[in-house]
């Protein structure tokens, strides 16, 4: 190297002193050039995750990037209420624009209007022949004299007074027998008078069972409802 050769020169009396000690300076900014070059290269390395040869999309620090803008979308995403189905608001005038809110405050009511049905409440003793599949007539309190088709969907699995918060209690022995009522719901046939009903309508309800029995047996209130 040149560092060797002038000291070879020094010893021989060639080279002034001045000489090698400008060379032995050059060596040493080599070699600290040489240890930071290295440096750079296991920097370069660590930051490759050891793999010179990764792919873009894989490189930690475009992986980190990319986590950063998904977040901020999903962040933007969740600012915005977005219905899980088409339908009517409903009391919305409890709220004003620009009013805060505490989490899980309800604001407002959403009446789904793509799923409507009616529940009618019969009496247990008018169940007897009753089943899915069986035609019925729907008479609205609001609508008078206008008869709605449907068909019976299905029957409830117990009593509403079975699903109440409180439930009757029967194990003391002080019991009077009451008739119960148990649910069920009807398909309207016309897809059209869905749009005519509101959900808590009241209605009479006429299910043909096939059956004869007195008047009383084949009727049963009924309540309006939709999906919210």
């Amino acid at each position: 190297s040149q560092y060797d050769r002038a000291a070879d020169l020094a010893l021989k009396g060639i080279n002034a002193k001045s000489s090698l000690d400008e060379a032995r300076n050059d060596l040493d900014k080599a070699r600290q050039q040489l240890a930071a070059a290295e440096q750079g290269i296991l920097s370069a390395r660590a930051a490759l995750g050891g793999n010179p040869d990764i792919e873009t999309d894989k490189h930690p620090t475009v992986m980190a990037a990319l986590a950063a803008r998904d977040k901020a979308a999903y962040d933007l995403a969740q600012t915005t209420v977005r219905a899980p189905a088409d339908g009517i608001v409903s009391q919305a005038a409890s709220f004003k624009v620009g009013q805060y809110v505490g989490s899980g405050t309800p604001l407002f009511s959403l009446v789904e209007t793509g799923d409507t049905w009616i529940d009618a409440n019969f009496k247990e003793t008018q169940l007897t022949n009753m089943k899915p599949g069986q035609k019925a007539e729907i008479v609205v309190d609001t609508y008078p004299g206008k008869t709605f088709e449907a068909t019976v969907e299905a029957i409830g699995a117990g009593t509403g007074a079975e699903f109440s918060l409180l439930p009757a209690q029967n194990a003391t022995g002080n019991w009077v027998k009451v008739t119960q009522r148990i649910p069920v719901r009807l398909q309207l046939a016309d897809a059209d008078a869905k749009m005519s009903l509101r959900t808590g309508m009241s209605a009479t309800v006429t299910v043909d069972t096939g059956v004869s029995r007195g008047l009383p047996s084949i009727f049963g209130h009924a309540t309006a409802g939709a999906a919210q």
